[in-house]
């Protein structure tokens, strides 16, 4: 039986060439009656699955006037399903042509979403939001563009330790931090790098599909720390 790092090593450079000419042009893509456009250049939801999983958890959450923060929007189709769940959307992303589609995306759907281009908290006017949402870069290597900062986190895990440096004056005892995971990633570094910073995980979801499992965390700070 091949293993999945061999199966991985074996997929990943064809899907990656593959990837590269079917998102040269943009592409649809539909959840529920939300329908959005992908646009060249941002990051692409279609053969990954943290984004649908991240829709189908927020499903049956109560968004109605909450203030709501996406880092890292993409397309934007989360910050509009939770637009559309009566939610106060703010979004940002560190790509400005993930700014553009996210704003082209809410206005195809009908909502209003502030969205703007920021590196973590950089422009994010600082405040405390009802929920927090996380789909982070998680692959140890300098990206090379905007479009690959999406996927990687720096050589040195630079992403997360910005990420936990900065999400304190941002954080609340009302506020919800939601991350999502898979076990491709180095979650130990992760979590160490957020227990440096006083931030906790605890496990609120898991899926299986394609042989991977993915997880999505609450992360709160410690006792100690608030």
């Amino acid at each position: 039986m091949v293993s999945k790092f061999i199966a991985k090593r074996i997929v990943f450079p064809i899907l990656s060439r593959f990837s590269k000419v079917y998102f040269s042009s943009p592409r649809k893509y539909r959840y529920q009656s939300i329908k959005a456009v992908v646009n060249p250049g941002v990051f692409f939801p279609h053969f990954t699955i943290s984004t649908r999983l991240l829709l189908n958890f927020l499903s049956d959450k109560n968004l109605a006037n909450a203030s709501f923060l996406e880092l890292g929007s993409g397309t934007g189709i989360i910050s509009v399903f939770a637009a559309r769940k009566g939610a106060r959307v703010t979004a940002s992303d560190i790509n400005p042509a993930a700014v553009a589609n996210t704003l082209e995306n809410a206005e195809r759907n009908g909502v209003k979403i502030k969205a703007f281009q920021s590196d973590l908290f950089d422009s994010v006017e600082t405040q405390q939001f009802d929920v927090i949402l996380i789909n982070p870069p998680y692959y140890p290597k300098e990206p090379t563009s905007d479009a690959e900062k999406a996927w990687y986190c720096g050589s040195e895990f630079q992403y997360f330790e910005k990420l936990f440096s900065t999400l304190p004056p941002f954080d609340s005892a009302s506020t919800t931090i939601y991350m999502i995971l898979s076990d491709d990633c180095d979650f130990n570094r992760i979590q160490a790098i957020a227990s440096k910073y006083g931030f906790q995980f605890s496990e609120v979801f898991k899926a299986k599909k394609w042989g991977e499992w993915n997880f999505i965390y609450e992360i709160n700070l410690g006792s100690t720390h608030q």
